[in-house]
């Protein structure tokens, strides 16, 4: 199967038409990004159009971008300036023609700074800015180099930088051995159309191969496919389901959730809004603190000057582990012994109830 990444740009006539509109942009009247990527600092006033485009609605990606706006508008109240996001901000809603739509508008509209978030709008929207070199810092894209949206994760080289959820996939395997040391057959849930998902995939077969555990790899690209999928799962009896950080797993969580948990099999999956969605275990980055470094790194660029070539790629601390305390209860562990077995593989241990979102 091709690669999501691939369905976007071979869908597309973005090239095309924005290199006729690479005339149109240039910011404000207040000054564009590359003015101020170029140097000095921003007077009090000053109005940046930042366009902010979120892959697909889910509970993490929603909380990166609710984070993302709320620190900009902290920021443009502190320093005097505003943010204007509001016209500017889009969710594609993971269909590539509308994402590729979305980029011709955005330069069409002569914004400061692109703010995509997942990897394939960062991806779709590189290549929207190749020749109008608008700024663009992205955030969750767990493998930014193997998407090769930069260089080096140190100097990212050209108009491009931001913030990666990038998995410590070894690490949930410990969790999931420590919690069911007899575990010895595991399923492999994800999209391999999701870049996100290639390399910790990879991972943890590498990981399960030299633990000398079994593994099934089932996989989905919609809603409906990851829910055969997960009854595939079920029906082989698997000890335990690892998923990565995968928007398409993300978005059917919610529906597959109780299935698992009733047959008796934990879910472990990379990011802690899959615990919110019913997911027994989500480990990895704070999302809410990632968007607020997205925010922070797009007032650099516009408002101190700084050059996204040589803005490092920030990553975090993902030893979070958050436990679905329902779901914990409906598989029939002990959630006292859980979080102890937890507590040394983990810089922190949080509980949640299943909802559908982080502001419910």
């Amino acid at each position: 199967m091709k690669s999501l990444t691939k369905k976007l740009l071979a869908g597309a006539t973005v090239s095309a038409m924005l290199f006729s509109l690479t005339a149109c942009g240039g910011g404000t009247d207040t000054g564009s990004a590359s003015g101020s990527a170029a140097g000095s600092a921003a007077a009090t006033g000053t109005t940046y159009k930042v366009g902010i485009v979120q892959y697909v609605s889910d509970a993490s990606l929603d909380q990166i971008s609710n984070n993302i706006k709320a620190e900009l508008d902290a920021k443009g109240k502190e320093l005097g300036v505003t943010f204007d996001y509001k016209p500017y901000f889009q969710n594609g809603e993971g269909d590539a023609t509308v994402i590729n739509q979305i980029a011709s508008d955005l330069v069409a509209d002569g914004v400061d700074i692109i703010v995509p978030i997942a990897t394939p709008t960062a991806v779709v929207m590189q290549t929207a800015t190749e020749d109008n070199q608008i700024p663009v810092v992205f955030s969750a894209v767990s493998d930014p180099v193997g998407a090769e949206l930069v260089d080096s994760m140190d100097k990212p080289g050209g108009n491009i930088t931001g913030t990666s959820d990038a998995l410590d996939t070894s690490a949930i395997f410990k969790l999931m051995t420590t919690a069911d040391p007899d575990c010895d057959y595991v399923g492999l849930l994800y999209d391999n159309g999701q870049d996100s998902s290639t390399q910790p995939i990879a991972e943890a077969k590498a990981y399960l191969d030299k633990a000398n555990i079994k593994y099934i790899e089932k996989t989905g690209t919609t809603t409906d496919e990851i829910n055969l999928a997960a009854q595939s799962l079920i029906a082989e009896k698997v000890d335990a389901v690892f998923t990565p950080t995968d928007n398409t797993v993300m978005t059917a969580e919610l529906s597959i959730y109780e299935s698992l948990a009733e047959a008796g099999i934990p879910h472990y999956c990379g990011a802690d809004s899959f615990a919110l969605n019913g997911a027994f275990c989500g480990y990895g980055v704070d999302y809410a603190n990632l968007g607020v470094m997205t925010a922070d790194m797009v007032v650099d660029i516009l408002v101190n000057g700084k050059d996204p070539a040589t803005t490092p790629v920030q990553t975090f601390d993902n030893g979070i582990a958050t436990v679905n305390t329902e779901t914990c209860e409906t598989l029939k562990l002990d959630l006292k012994t859980i979080k102890e077995q937890f507590a040394p593989l983990c810089t922190q241990v949080a509980e949640t109830t299943t909802s559908e979102s982080f502001t419910e």
